[in-house]
């Protein structure tokens, strides 16, 4: 388990990496925010304001092995949405900040419930922000609706677990770049990183282009139960997997690239 170190307003916050989630040392987090010399005496008194806290503490906190100068030593850490509740408990001036966030956030959220169009236009302004060209956006926001419209197909003719989507998203991979999504993840040195956040412009077509066929092969042929549909996804892989190979003959060149968009890192707590 690897430890890394966040940044806020200069000031150490310790990470770790387990089941696909980041978390953070919470004693870390009350000291960024409050300056409390004693974050375990500060996290009783939230203890004794917050009782609501204390009884859902098991469901938010993990005691996990973190690196320090002295060596590998278990702390209490928390998801990022743990970490939210915490900072909601926390009193000090300088949690007032990340409250409003959360309290705007959690606006927004609503008004994308009653408006989905809004959440469109959010992220596409993230992108923005990110550095991201408008071209490869527009390549990316339709690569989303294409996925969600797969997606919902899975969901209405038998795809029932996380595993079902990840199997069923692999036979596409697999067919398209002889790559599943973890080894194209390793392929092209990520860790935790959204993968067709990386990809170019030739990368997301292909990935668009093997979704869009699967979904029209499984709603021609009212495909029902996850054997047929793993059987659609590597069909409506082997398309763009064709399209990819007839592009590396006509170029001589691997569509599949190393090159990443990896912004640098701003100085900012990024709980991601």
């Amino acid at each position: 388990m690897e430890t890394t170190i966040a940044l806020f307003q200069g000031k150490q916050v310790r990470k770790t990496f387990q089941d696909k989630k980041w978390w953070f040392v919470i004693e870390d987090v009350i000291f960024v925010l409050t300056d409390s010399s004693d974050p375990k005496q500060y996290l009783t008194r939230m203890f004794s304001r917050d009782p609501e806290l204390q009884k859902g503490w098991v469901q938010i906190v993990r005691t996990l092995p973190i690196e320090t100068s002295g060596g590998a030593q278990k702390m209490r850490c928390s998801n990022t949405e743990g970490i939210f509740r915490i900072i909601q408990s926390i009193s000090s001036p300088k949690a007032e900040p990340f409250k409003r966030w959360l309290a705007r956030v959690g606006y927004e959220r609503v008004q994308e419930i009653e408006d989905p169009e809004l959440a469109s236009k959010r992220a596409r302004a993230i992108y923005k922000a990110k550095g991201y060209p408008d071209s490869w956006i527009e390549k990316r926001m339709r690569g989303i609706a294409i996925r969600e419209q797969l997606t919902d197909e899975w969901s209405q003719r038998g795809a029932e677990t996380n595993r079902d989507y990840a199997i069923l998203t692999a036979e596409i991979s697999k067919a398209t770049f002889d790559m599943t999504p973890s080894q194209y993840k390793k392929f092209k040195r990520l860790k935790h990183q959204n993968l067709r956040d990386h990809m170019d412009d030739l990368e997301l077509i292909l990935t668009m282009l093997g979704e869009a066929t699967t979904t029209r092969i499984t709603t021609d042929r009212n495909s029902r139960g996850f054997d047929p549909l793993r059987h659609d996804a590597k069909e409506g892989g082997e398309v763009a997997g064709i399209a990819r190979k007839e592009v590396e003959v006509r170029t001589g060149k691997r569509v599949s690239t190393r090159k990443n968009f990896l912004p640098p890192g701003k100085g900012k707590l990024r709980l991601v």
